[in-house]
């Protein structure tokens, strides 16, 4: 029940970020945002870990976190690229899926199979993620190979972030958040400035961008100590229904509509919900 309720809190926190960060994108670019969440992240995290004095990383977690890092950073590029080109109908839903499937693969051969009760849980949530993250009215399933290319590689750099930041974490929180967002703040800067998107934004939004960073950041804790307490497969799937929690803010804030599949999809969460907190 406990890793249940830190997995909801992550998703929680990364769907208030994902939010945050689709409105701060529109007003100073996906990268650059990207970037400032980064290195504000990485800062906060730095401070935390000198605080409270947490034991530090042995070669193999230091491995994981940084591979973790690097990945994740270059799937959310991914991601970023699909949407810079107009595939948000395609990206959110191929990238989502794939995320969540990927860890309950590993999960399965790493644990071994959950019960039957928790396998149902993962299909509900599975669905309930495809179905949220479909824009529009398009409910199309075939995609040409060209559309969906960008957004697997993204979602295959989300799921093996969940995958190597739960190896590296399994006897600390904060030094192994520190190594991974090391890593990625340092990709990101790289490509930045490979794409000349290393120049401040005038009138950036810095409070909107620290409530960014404290989701983002946030998410990854809970996911983490998820993670620590219950399955990998499990804190997973809880946690990727940030999406929902995306949708719903766009429709509580925002006052975006939502269709049918959407509707759906978050019933279809619920019912999960209660199936993994079995």
């Amino acid at each position: 029940m406990i890793a249940t309720l830190l997995g909801l809190t992550a998703a929680l926190s990364w769907g208030s970020s994902d939010f945050l960060g689709g409105v701060i994108s529109r007003r100073i670019g996906a990268v650059r945002t990207t970037l400032y969440v980064e290195a504000m992240g990485l800062i906060t995290l730095l401070c935390a870990v000198i605080i409270s004095r947490e034991s530090g990383l042995g070669l193999p977690e230091w491995l994981w976190c940084i591979g973790a890092g690097v990945i994740g950073s270059l799937g959310m590029l991914a991601f970023n690229q699909a949407l810079s080109q107009g595939q948000m109908s395609v990206a959110a839903p191929v990238s989502s899926l794939t995320a969540a499937a990927l860890p309950v693969v590993v999960g399965i051969f790493l644990s071994g199979l959950p019960s039957i009760t928790t396998l149902i849980g993962f299909a509900l949530a599975l669905a309930a993620i495809w179905l949220i993250t479909q824009v529009g009215n398009s409910h199309s399933f075939a995609h040409s190979w060209r559309e969906v290319r960008i957004p697997l590689l993204a979602g295959f750099g989300f799921g093996f972030y969940f995958i190597f930041i739960h190896q590296g974490s399994q006897n600390a929180i904060l030094w192994p958040m520190l190594v991974g967002r090391a890593a990625g703040a340092i990709t990101v800067t790289v490509f930045a400035a490979l794409t000349r998107q290393l120049k401040v934004a005038p009138h950036s939004p810095w409070g909107w961008i620290i409530l960014n960073m404290v989701g983002d950041v946030g998410g990854n804790v809970f996911y983490i100590l998820a993670g620590q307490n219950g399955r990998m497969d499990v804190a997973v799937v809880l946690s990727s229904l940030y999406s929902g929690v995306t949708v719903i803010l766009g429709w509580l804030i925002l006052r975006e509509k939502l269709n049918r599949s959407q509707l759906v999809g978050i019933a279809l969460a619920l019912g999960s919900i209660v199936l993994l907190s079995r």
